[in-house]
């Protein structure tokens, strides 16, 4: 039999996938903004449109294959190793079926920090692809196909030329503090979740006197995953600006001495709005990215596993 932890994992996976896709140019935007060490006061409309001309709607999906097997590894390692530190900790002690905030949190580490060593090196070549435009001399200067995208192969080739297999571990650190984005993410959702279904099971029983348990929508999975999103980036996104500065082997970021070192010359260089680079788009992607895989996974997860438990 399947386990929970599986059909979990598996559910993950598929959401994140389509979460991705559906969000993808977004992140193409906030990374580019992101490793930009230039002044820039464009509009995200506006920085949509210049890379569409230059590169045509091709532009806008640059890195994507990696991103859907990053964020197919990295939704299902994680909801994988989260259910299964989430029921150890409940099967542990008696009483309540929802986990504290720190039991939370703890489950979120847990789970992050497997998630962010497994799935690095794709990062790493996603964020790559996704800045890096190399001129083909086939074609004439005045030609929008001058601008050409390196492949997967030439991107890992690239990667290994400049800085062996280390290279796919460029920003680790950075990432690995970055698994507060997603305890950060979940525990709010969970403490967001359980506070629901307690009120809203409060105003059933004022209703009736059975013991029925209050079920939420798909809608209220969205809100909810959408709200603990907002907070999760927008409490980490400079972090996140250092680590796609990393990943994508910027010149200027192989220089930083620590993440802190690294957090403080980008805040003296640039200002406190360097450390913000491409936060609205990355926002907005990352609600919406996060509103979907929640609603979508929890309906993958019912399907799976009643159409695994209705098996002979």
């Amino acid at each position: 039999m399947v386990s929970d932890s599986a059909i979990h994992s598996l559910a993950g996976a598929a959401g994140g996938i389509i979460a991705m896709s559906a969000t993808y140019p977004l992140i193409v935007l906030s990374t580019r903004a992101a490793v930009n060490v230039q002044h820039d006061s464009k509009s995200v409309a506006r920085h949509l449109l210049e890379i569409i001309k230059r590169e045509g709607i091709v532009g806008l999906y640059s890195g994507l294959s990696p991103s859907l097997l990053g964020i197919a590894v990295t939704n299902g390692v994680y909801y994988y190793f989260y259910e299964r530190s989430r029921g150890i900790i409940l099967n542990s002690r008696q009483g309540s079926k929802a986990l504290t905030v720190l039991e939370s949190m703890l489950a979120g580490v847990i789970a992050g920090s497997a998630t962010t060593v497994i799935s690095n090196p794709i990062w790493v070549i996603q964020t790559s692809q996704a800045v890096r435009v190399e001129p083909s001399p086939s074609e004439p200067s005045n030609s929008r196909a001058v601008l050409r995208r390196p492949s997967v192969l030439q991107t890992i080739q690239a990667i290994i030329a400049k800085d062996g297999l280390n290279g796919f571990f460029r920003g680790l650190g950075p990432a690995l503090v970055l698994v507060i984005n997603p305890v950060l993410q979940y525990t709010v959702f969970e403490q967001l979740k359980n506070f629901l279904i307690k009120r809203r099971t409060l105003k059933l029983k004022e209703r009736s006197s059975g013991g029925a348990v209050a079920v939420l929508s798909d809608w209220d999975f969205f809100v909810l995953g959408a709200l603990s999103k907002l907070v999760a980036t927008g409490s980490t996104y400079p972090y996140i600006v250092l680590k796609s500065r990393l990943q994508a082997g910027q010149a200027r970021a192989e220089q930083y001495k620590s993440s802190l070192d690294g957090l403080a010359t980008i805040l003296k260089e640039e200002g406190i709005q360097g450390l913000y680079k491409g936060v609205g788009s990355k926002l907005l992607q990352s609600v919406l990215a996060a509103a979907i895989l929640f609603a979508v996974q929890r309906r993958i997860y019912e399907f799976t596993r009643k159409a695994i438990t209705s098996l002979p």
